[in-house]
């Protein structure tokens, strides 16, 4: 946690809070909570499209570490709506870092709630599976919080293929060096 840290708080549908702290954006969203247990490629979990307007939990510990660099992007920009982390690191420090993950957040204008139990928020997930929930660094009072989650949309149904497909044809034309695999020593 660092001087400057705001409140913020998870709600789920089932009405259970968790109070934490903000990180990236500020403001409020409502989406599907999942988890990712990845234990790195936080950037590229960010950025994956089948995670397209999903709340995404990381059981990871502590997420920031490497920082964020163009050359890591699963597509042109962040999928998720939010993200859930227990520790943040502000400073990073790979060498190819560009920037940190709070400020990469908040300029995709994406808040992100940190300083909660994610172990508990996985075992609740895993026991009744992902539901909805809300994130918010604006609306502290729970109840108002939980009220207007009433309204998010679930996610089953949502035809979210047009927001993630690339208007582009991409062609791939390195190929592989499968002979190069192929005949290394110890290779079947």
């Amino acid at each position: 946690m660092t001087e400057t840290a705001k409140p913020a708080l998870l709600v789920l549908a089932d009405g259970t809070v968790y109070k934490g702290f903000s990180f990236g954006a500020s403001g409020t969203v409502m989406g599907e909570v999942v988890f990712n247990t990845g234990m790195t490629g936080y950037q590229e979990v960010l950025t994956d499209p089948s995670y397209r307007g999903q709340i995404i939990t990381f059981t990871y510990p502590e997420l920031g570490n490497t920082g964020i660099n163009a050359e890591d992007e699963e597509s042109s920009r962040p999928q998720v709506k939010a993200a859930i982390a227990r520790n943040i690191c502000h400073r990073p420090s790979n060498w190819r870092a560009t920037q940190s993950l709070p400020d990469y957040l908040e300029q995709h204008k994406i808040p992100g709630i940190y300083g909660i139990d994610t172990r508990a928020l996985t075992r609740k997930l895993r026991t009744v599976g992902a539901m909805n929930g809300a994130i918010s660094s604006k609306i502290l009072d729970a109840d108002e919080l939980r009220r207007q989650l009433q309204d998010a949309p679930p996610m089953e149904g949502l035809n979210l293929v047009k927001e993630v497909s690339t208007p582009d044809i991409y062609t791939w034309d390195e190929g592989t060096d499968l002979n190069w695999a192929l005949n290394q020593p110890g290779s079947a």
